[in-house]
């Protein structure tokens, strides 16, 4: 293929952005659930920045807040950064032994058919990313397969406590196991941060092989001991082949619009969403989401009807007692509403958001 070169930039359309990079939101630019979140702990897990979770098993008493941070790597371009801040930890210091922390990023199947996994011409992947750590030592990171239950996990050496480094780590490609060419997840991929014994009671699993726990992250420092812990991430790059290349940096409207395949939130200050006409008893309006989504989502309203989602029709607000969706698809939605009153049939109304706290959350992460 030929390559076109822009003399006044001195580049080549070659080198410029072709999705080689198979994390979405590595920058770290996009938090739309919020730029912090507290109480990840025993019962809380989930995502605060888009596409990044905390995942944390059993219910040992560490706990902390997940944030969007302008903490960065000087000089490399970023602007944002996923910050884990210990704010209890644990009791009395140590893991138990079936306990484990974890930032886990998930691919989907039809996203990794390119690695040829399962073949004799298997490809090798790449991860890098900058990480500003509390501790100094051995930390974890890994892949695992969904699909074959299989895993592979490789060390990375931090040299100093609360500093930017950068790690490289190559995971070789594994010619055992296909993947499922389909929206599900196929890959895990996970940066540790505390590991009880069960997982680190045999040797490290530095090739593929049928999951062992006791082989998942041995060695790994504990992230969970202080509350003076902050664990610092950004600029993640997963490619093919056995060298990393530099972050590719999207423009914000592309990874935006990638971060709503898995989820999205409809704004607020008193922003109509969906109108329509009411039949005799109801509101049949359907509601198209702004992008089509991984799957049909699950739903939720932040905030309260009548005070943050109110419905407007015939000169003033209704009375709602109650809003949900059905018939929900990746494309869109029936909005469904009860309300204290009768509707008259071919009247025309609309909902709208008020005061900040007004959402419609769609969820199809993986």
């Amino acid at each position: 293929m030929a390559v076109t070169t822009i003399p006044s930039a001195g580049l080549t359309l070659g080198s410029q952005v072709n999705f080689r990079n198979l994390i979405i939101n590595g920058d770290m630019s996009i938090a739309q659930r919020g730029t912090s979140g507290t109480g990840f702990g025993p019962s809380k897990t989930g995502y605060q920045l888009d596409r990044f979770a905390f995942r944390k098993s059993g219910g040992d008493s560490a706990v902390f807040t997940i944030a969007q941070d302008t903490d960065v790597p000087s000089g490399q371009g970023f602007a944002n950064s996923m910050k884990i801040i210990c704010t209890t930890a644990l009791a009395d210091g140590s893991i138990p032994s079936t306990q484990w922390v974890r930032i886990r990023y998930r691919i989907e199947g039809q996203d990794l058919q390119k690695i040829k996994k399962g073949t004799s011409s298997a490809e090798s992947l790449t991860l890098s990313f900058w990480v500003k750590s509390p501790k100094t030592g051995t930390h974890i990171a890994s892949i695992y397969d969904d699909d074959n239950a299989r895993l592979i996990a490789k060390s990375y050496s931090v040299s100093s406590a609360n500093t930017w480094e950068k790690k490289t780590i190559t995971f070789e490609g594994d010619t055992t196991g296909t993947l499922t060419n389909d929206n599900t997840s196929a890959f895990r991929i996970e940066w540790h941060l505390q590991s009880g014994t069960e997982y680190q009671s045999g040797s490290l699993g530095t090739t593929w092989h049928t999951f062992a726990s006791t082989k998942t992250s041995v060695g790994q420092v504990n992230i969970g001991d202080n509350t003076a812990n902050n664990f610092f991430l950004t600029g993640v790059q997963l490619e093919v082949g056995t060298s990393a290349s530099d972050f590719e940096f999207l423009p914000h409207d592309v990874n935006f619009d990638r971060c709503m395949r898995y989820y999205f939130e409809e704004g607020n200050n008193a922003q109509s969403f969906v109108a329509g006409a009411f039949n005799a008893s109801d509101s049949p309006f359907r509601y198209q989401f702004m992008k089509p989504m991984r799957a049909a989502p699950s739903s939720s309203i932040g905030g309260s009807i009548n005070t943050d989602l109110k419905l407007y029709s015939a000169g003033s607000d209704k009375t709602l007692t109650a809003v949900s969706f059905a018939a929900i698809t990746t494309h869109g939605a029936r909005v469904e509403i009860s309300s204290s009153g009768a509707f008259t049939a071919g009247q025309t109304g609309h909902f709208y958001l008020l005061n900040n706290t007004g959402k419609l959350k769609f969820d199809a992460e993986l």
